[in-house]
């Protein structure tokens, strides 16, 4: 989905009370936001209550939603927000730690042909990335995973941009490092980017 979708989404749900564009809005954003909203308060059940609170509160407040610039960082922000009042009076905590948060990857389904064919560089790469530093972790699964612009992340976890930037930059070198090495081991030649 892209951004003139979501804006179309947005504009259906705070303008018509569209059930329908909620109910695609959140399908697509369920699974990312129970991920980033489990890394903060470390429970299943309380990742799912957080994240469905904040769609509770996006439809109470959907007349609202038009005024909105950019509806993922909002929702991101949301369950960021969500998250740490639902943790606040059981642990005191008030400020998110970024080297706290332990986010679970997403894998694609992908066909059986491309199974079968990617399998070995994909279980080095799952394994580079679950060794990287948790902060390089949480901000490459942000970026590249869920589709945040690297403004988005450091306005999300309230950290500077250079340090989005810096990184994301250790953790592409530690997979590439990753993938040669392993390819290296299998004698089979590196994937060259196009």
């Amino acid at each position: 989905m892209d951004n003139q979708e979501f804006s179309i989404l947005q504009q259906r749900i705070a303008v018509s009370d569209d059930q329908q564009a909620f109910l695609l809005l959140h399908q697509y954003f369920q699974p990312k936001l129970y991920r980033f909203a489990k890394a903060i308060v470390h429970n299943r059940e309380d990742a799912e209550e957080v994240v469905e609170d904040v769609f509770v509160r996006i439809w109470q407040k959907r007349k609202t939603l038009d005024h909105v610039h950019n509806l993922k960082l909002y929702l991101y922000t949301a369950t960021r927000n969500f998250a740490l009042n639902y943790i606040r009076p059981k642990s005191g905590t008030e400020q998110l730690n970024i080297d706290d948060l332990n986010i679970e990857l997403q894998t694609a389904l992908p066909n059986p042909q491309e199974a079968a064919e990617h399998s070995e560089i994909r279980k080095v790469v799952n394994k580079a990335i679950e060794e990287l530093p948790q902060r390089c972790k949480v901000i490459f699964k942000l970026v590249k995973e869920d589709g945040l612009k690297q403004k988005e992340v450091a306005e999300l976890l309230h950290i500077n941009i250079k340090t989005v930037e810096n990184q994301l930059a250790i953790a592409i070198k530690r997979l590439a490092l990753s993938i040669e090495s392993a390819t290296q081991v299998s004698g089979k030649q590196p994937i060259k980017s196009q």
